[in-house]
């Protein structure tokens, strides 16, 4: 296998080898396979493409064709013209496959299924990764750029895995990276000659690896030692606040399962709210006979980690017809059945359904799935509530305070699951809620002391301009302060009664709305609210309200309150125009100042109609970022086509002088003739046809740089000059000193040689007179001429009269060609017919 070929299999293999970070973020993980297969092709075109040969650019550019009509066929074959040409359609079908997939990105759980939109991000974005690793490394000859790439690849695995062998993943990537630099190096050795092995290292051994080969290999290793162990140290961390996002996303599962996690509803309030007009989002029609328990619940928070409350993460399956009843439930407890029709902003899109508490059946038009823990329903693939209208059947449970109190014991599993509560919990809040349930008798006694302490007794003032809470601490500090809104009201009480045994979580959704004329119920963003449930057996999850002055609380928690009383119609919400008061407000809702803080209605996005426009799509803003990359990459096109001509001639006058190392006899004598100005230097072998051939092309190289290098430092060339009088042209107009006098003659010597020698042969040590030279052109040069040299290098118009040559050789070949396939479809002169 040639060196150019094992780097191809390298380049591809590095690519693959950090895709593999990727693995645990998709279930199942066939699109490996398929990225694999697809890299396979797409390296092979490019090994086929600079084996032809063909330029550069153009090997990348019919990389990316054949990588374009790979995707297409995939995943646009219905769009595309004959299934393989990408068209307009196709493109779109790509924009809403890679919308589809960011959606997905962030409403999944690890691992994500493997829906289309993420499949085209994972095998789209390998391919696009292993393109950049395979021209950089490769096309280019230039291992150690191609890092990036890799490291960006691995990066976003590792910034969406939540596992704990991330280290194993960097491990392979690294070993990756690793393996294409060694490719390259012992690629760019075998150009400049054979590799001699060092000694064995055991008398009769196999002779080890040279010394750079070895020194390269602890590098490597001890730079993976070092990046494996310094995450192990205990370096100083940010920690989150009470509000601190959790998870990684927030929506839906596919049809057949699967599972769903959210990221923390209580962040996306800072948007909700930071309107200064009230909006109504939902409009309510209900045959309840009692509004003032018309909560509607949107998701349950039930993972704490002593910080933040946050849902975990649950399976999800279709929508069945009829919901099952909820857990716990006893047929024992009062109940009616209720029906609301529900009515959601055009403005109003949210990915989680709001709804009354239990629901039993909803009727509801597009894709949604069922996550039967939470009783919740979550949109599926971007389906969200804007616009939405659906019918939901739901229980008006009424448990009294006598079944309460006599409820037994919660289940095993419940309490293993809704009890738990993390070491780094501050002790005060164990102890301070036993204080407070100090004498009660059953678990309902102290839930009902725990939401009479938050909501009167303790001297708790609702106050949205207290400042928000960070850390482990935050619960202890809002205990102490006794100032804060909904949220720290209900995750304290949540806490509080899991320190006490009682199963609790804390409810996302939105309070009792404002009752309208017509009968209906408008609830707004300023009814937006988070509340605690315990549970207890024989009624199930039950709300509780220790927010004062929010909400309304529960008839079956109020004194002398045997049943399900009638308890007060709930307050309307503020008006839009109401001015601000500084104290806390009497209405159901939330505040308006409760913006400053994110609290109450954390479950609610922005309002779409509030927000205005979108701004551009995405391919529109990755459009005008390439647009400006290339305007800032145009300036330095001279430079970089310069620094890469040069590193082109100057390399291959290495490889060949590497190729052709003289011999010299005992003594000092050589084999053969010496050429006049080269040196007593002649190869061991006669060079063939091509060696010379090849000779001559790398010393004319060599000196067509030293012409530019003059050049660049105002030395314009003349070519009707021989090389020894433009040598000495040089000399004499960049004043150079003897040192660089004898390297300009040297280089000038050897073209002469070769160009005139009856065996010519290339000269070692041309690219450093070259270097040399440089060095003292510059030194006598100001810093204006210096820059000009490398930014903007008068020797770059080059470029330009390559292309020009370029072209007219192309339209002579394009001419001859239809010249030629004129005289085929000519009769001869002298045929006639019939």
């Amino acid at each position: 296998m040639s060196g150019r070929a094992r780097l191809t299999l390298c380049s591809a293999a590095a690519t693959l080898m950090a895709s593999c970070a990727l693995l645990p973020l998709v279930d199942p993980a066939t699109w490996f396979v398929q990225a694999a297969f697809l890299l396979a092709i797409q390296s092979g075109v490019g090994a086929a493409a600079r084996r032809a040969p063909l330029a550069r650019p153009l090997t990348v550019a019919v990389q990316a064709l054949v990588t374009l009509v790979l995707l297409t066929l995939i995943f646009a074959r219905e769009q595309a013209l004959l299934g393989l040409i990408p068209g307009p359609e196709a493109f779109q079908h790509f924009a809403d496959l890679f919308q589809a997939g960011a959606d997905d990105v962030g409403r999944y759980a690890i691992p994500a299924p493997l829906s289309d939109g993420i499949r085209l991000m994972t095998v789209g974005g390998v391919l696009v990764i292993g393109l950049a690793v395979d021209t950089l490394a490769v096309t280019f000859r230039n291992a150690a750029p191609a890092g990036l790439p890799l490291l960006a690849l691995y990066s976003v695995a590792a910034g969406l895995s939540e596992g704990s062998y991330d280290w194993m993943w960097f491990l392979v990537a690294a070993a990756g990276y690793l393996m294409l630099l060694l490719a390259e190096g012992r690629e760019r050795l075998s150009q400049w000659g054979r590799v001699f092995a060092g000694a064995p290292r055991t008398p009769g051994g196999q002779p080890g690896p040279v010394a750079p080969v070895r020194t390269g290999r602890r590098i490597g290793m001890a730079a993976l030692g070092v990046a494996l162990v310094i995450p192990l140290l205990p370096l100083p961390a940010i920690q989150g606040g009470l509000l601190a996002g959790a998870g990684a996303g927030v929506g839906p599962g596919n049809g057949g399962g699967g599972t769903i996690s959210a990221i923390n509803p209580l962040v996306s309030l800072r948007d909700s709210l930071n309107v200064d007009e009230d909006r109504t989002v939902l409009t309510l029609s209900t045959n309840a006979t009692d509004l003032s328990d018309m909560y509607l619940r949107i998701v349950s928070l039930d993972d704490f980690d002593g910080t933040t409350w946050k849902p975990s993460k649950r399976h999800i399956v279709a929508v069945p017809d009829e919901f099952p009843a909820p857990t716990g439930l006893s047929p024992d407890v009062k109940r009616t059945e209720i029906t609301t029709r529900v009515s959601a902003a055009g403005g109003y899109a949210q990915n989680w359904l709001p709804m009354p508490y239990p629901p039993s059946s909803v009727k509801i038009k597009g894709n949604w799935r069922y996550e039967p823990v939470g009783m919740t329903l979550v949109g599926d693939h971007g389906q969200d509530t804007s616009g939405r209208t659906y019918e939901v059947k739901s229980l008006d449970v009424q448990p009294t305070a006598e079944q309460l109190a006599a409820a037994p014991k919660a289940p095993r599993s419940i309490r293993n699951d809704y009890t738990e509560v993390p070491k780094s919990l501050p002790k005060v809040v164990s102890r301070q809620a036993r204080e407070i349930t100090e004498g009660a008798t059953s678990d309902y006694d102290k839930a009902v002391a725990l939401q009479d302490y938050f909501a009167v007794a303790g001297g708790f003032e609702y106050d949205t301009d207290v400042e928000v809470g960070t850390g482990p601490d935050a619960i202890a500090r809002f205990l102490k302060d006794k100032q804060g809104f909904c949220v720290h009201f209900s995750f304290a009480m949540a806490a509080m009664a899991r320190t006490l045994g009682i199963p609790a979580r804390v409810a996302v959704g939105f309070a009792p709305g404002s009752p309208q004329a017509d009968g209906s119920v408008a609830v707004s963003l300023k009814d937006a609210h988070a509340w605690p449930e315990l549970y207890f057996e024989g009624v199930g999850w039950t709300r509780f309200e220790p927010t004062p002055t929010r909400g309304t609380t529960p008839s079956y928690t109020v004194p002398d309150s045997p049943g399900a009383t009638t308890p007060d119609q709930p307050q309307s919400s503020e008006s839009a125009d109401a001015a601000p008061s500084a104290a806390p407000s009497a209405s159901t809702s939330c505040s308006a100042q409760v913006k400053k803080l994110e609290g109450c209605g954390a479950a609610l996005p922005l309002d779409q109609s509030e927000k205005g426009d979108q701004g551009p799509p995405w391919y529109a803003i990755a459009g005008w970022v390439l647009l400006g990359g290339a305007a800032l990459a145009l300036p330095l096109l001279p430079m970089l086509w310069r620094l890469r001509r040069r590193s082109a001639r100057l390399a291959s006058a290495q490889h060949s002088a590497a190729g052709a190392a003289p011999v010299r006899r005992p003594g000092g004598g050589t084999d053969g003739p010496e050429a006049e100005g080269v040196g007593p230097a002649i190869l061991l072998d006669a060079p063939s046809q091509e060696a010379a051939e090849a000779a001559v092309a790398h010393v004319l190289a060599v000196w067509r740089e030293l012409i530019d290098t003059a050049w660049d430092y105002g030395i314009e060339p003349d070519e009707a000059l021989t090389p020894r009088r433009a040598a000495a042209r040089i000399v004499r107009m960049g004043e150079l000193d003897e040192t660089a006098g004898r390297s300009v003659h040297r280089v000038a010597g050897a073209v002469e040689q070769a160009l005139f020698a009856p065996r010519p042969r290339a000269e070692a040590g041309l690219s450093e007179d070259v270097h040399q030279v440089r060095g003292a052109l510059r030194a006598r040069v100001g810093w204006s001429t210096r820059v000009r040299a490398v930014v903007a290098p008068r020797s770059a118009i080059r470029a330009v009269w390559e292309l020009s040559d370029r072209w007219t050789a192309v339209k002579a070949s394009w001419a001859a060609r239809a010249a030629h396939l004129v005289t085929l479809v000519r009769r001869p002169s002298g045929q006639q017919s019939g």
